[in-house]
């Protein structure tokens, strides 16, 4: 797995651009927000009630397609 819950946010959006849909569609829409500089993924998903678990592998999927 490229990406995993205990990344930053912005970390990941910066590396992987293409994930910033993703992040979008699962109703974190915040990602220029000051919580996405410093919460990992999972934070994130909890704060905004979103299955982790379906967000990683929407995140790995885009990575995986955009390698």
């Amino acid at each position: 797995m490229a990406i995993t819950k205990d990344m930053s946010i912005l970390e990941v959006v910066q590396k992987y651009p293409d994930t910033a849909k993703v992040f979008m569609s699962a109703g974190m829409g915040c990602l220029g927000c000051a919580a996405a500089h410093f919460e990992n993924i999972e934070q994130g998903a909890m704060a905004h009630g979103i299955d982790i678990d379906a967000l990683m592998e929407g995140l790995n999927d885009v990575v995986g397609a955009a390698e």
